[in-house]
């Protein structure tokens, strides 16, 4: 069965920094899945974690993990 799509309270959320840019990594810890994204270290913290969301939900829907 699909789960739903997951939210920043489901997920482990990794910010590294790297001069001008972000790097964040997005892991589903029910199934490993991780996404890493790239953005301007001036995006802030909750565009860059919604984009990276954003890429996990459709990495796991593609995967047939989230309806």
């Amino acid at each position: 069965m699909p789960r739903r799509p997951l939210n920043e309270g489901d997920v482990l959320i990794e910010f590294q920094p790297m001069g001008a840019i972000v790097r964040v990594s997005a892991i589903d810890p029910v199934t490993n899945t991780e996404v890493v994204i790239q953005g301007p270290a001036n995006a802030g913290r909750l565009v860059l974690t919604r984009n990276a969301l954003a890429k996990l939900n459709y990495v796991l829907r593609k995967a047939g993990g989230v309806s």
